[in-house]
């Protein structure tokens, strides 16, 4: 079976000056970059971590949840990758590059201005690795922790009971099964199924009269766990949220969910705090919650960038109406490595989050027209919208 530790402890340094130890999430803009003024510090950082030692015969895997702008990581001096955006939820695997003992991860992290989205904005670029980073170990068949950041397993409902799955593990053999189980808020099972493994399962269960969630009237969300099995042996498994409900937007009397109009008004959030920056706690994303539902709201903007997984994870219980959207804003860039970021970007907001019942909108830029408009950033827009 899987295990997930979470990191805390690291070394970071400005690129030239010396070490310091510090607590993650962390950002080195947490103190001048909240005053506004445009004139924070934008550069290299670099950070160290100890690894747990590996056990023998599983798989290692580093998840990074969020590092502005660009990360490059390397485990024992050895370059696993470079990650293009700050944030979405990224994976290398550690495995070949792991010693018995004494393994240092280093991950250098750059907002210094490049080709990578956001490039203008009226909020601060906090660089830095300010959410949470964990260490991963697996046997060698598992759900596929190298899909775009995700679980690996895809829940797509509808609210007839339909419930189609799409599961993806690795490394699987032909005495390898897959089993599902779909289970209500109270843990009862209603749906089962089961298939042989291979790269990509597509399985069909029908739920009888399924409860919907119905926004901040009765957020009621089902879950899905989907396991791999070697004979007896349970190799991996993996839990999501999932909601069934339906919805429609129409031009003279607004949204409509399942069936009843429901008017929405909101708030756009950011995900900073006073003093924090980017590196805030649960404690802060709950509090946001709080704030947000106690003046009325029901809607939420998660604004200019992809959130944090258990801020949407709130919102699922919680019962608001979300738009999310990557950070293409304000600033056009016509290169291919520009238009190449905002098509990554995309795919990881709409993959890392397809699960959530709460979100309803993606959003593929936003004030982008600030800069002027041109053939190229249309012709950018209908290949987001295409994807999406």
């Amino acid at each position: 079976m899987r295990t997930c530790k979470n990191l805390k402890n690291a070394m970071f340094a400005k690129l030239g000056e010396n070490f310091q130890p510090v607590i993650l999430p962390h950002t080195w803009n947490n103190m001048d970059g909240q005053d506004g003024g445009g004139d924070y510090w934008r550069g290299i950082g670099i950070y160290t971590l100890e690894l747990p030692n590996p056990t023998a015969g599983k798989r290692q895997y580093i998840e990074l949840q969020g590092a502005n702008h660009v990360a490059t990581v390397y485990c024992n001096g050895k370059e696993l990758g470079t990650h293009r955006g700050g944030f979405s939820t990224f994976r290398y695997e550690l495995t070949n590059g792991m010693k018995a003992e004494e393994n240092v991860l280093t991950v250098v992290v750059t907002n210094a201005v490049s080709d990578v989205y956001p490039q203008v904005a009226d909020f601060t670029f906090y660089g830095g690795i300010y959410r949470d980073v964990n260490f991963i170990e697996v046997e060698n068949t598992h759900f596929d922790l190298l899909k775009d950041g995700t679980e690996g397993v895809f829940v797509t409902p509808h609210c007839s009971g339909k419930t189609r799955l799409d599961i993806f593990p690795v490394d699987t053999d032909e005495n390898t099964l897959v089993a599902v189980e779909l289970k209500d808020a109270d843990g009862n099972i209603v749906g089962t199924a089961g298939a042989k493994a291979k790269e990509h399962i597509d399985i069909i269960i029908d739920v009888k009269e399924p409860h919907l969630w119905d926004g901040m009237a009765d957020p009621y969300c089902y879950t899905a766990v989907a396991k791999l099995l070697q004979g007896e042996k349970i190799v991996d498994e993996v839990s999501v949220t999932y909601g069934y409900r339906s919805f429609r937007v129409d031009v003279e009397t607004g949204f409509w969910l399942n069936g009843k109009n429901v008017p929405l008004h909101g708030v756009s959030r950011h995900q900073d705090r006073e003093d924090k920056g980017w590196a805030i706690s649960k404690a802060d994303h709950g509090e946001d919650i709080a704030l947000i539902k106690e003046i009325g709201a029901n809607t939420i903007r998660l604004a200019h960038y992809q959130h944090d997984q258990y801020f949407y994870d709130l919102c699922d219980k919680t019962g608001f109406a979300l738009w999310a959207e990557i950070p293409f804003i304000s600033k056009f860039i016509s290169t291919k490595e520009a238009r190449e970021n905002t098509l990554v970007q995309m795919k990881e907001l709409v993959a890392q989050n397809y699960n959530h019942p709460s979100i309803f909108f993606w959003g593929i830029s936003n004030e982008i027209l600030i800069g002027g408009i041109s053939e190229e950033l249309v012709a950018n827009h209908k290949e987001l919208n295409a994807l999406v």
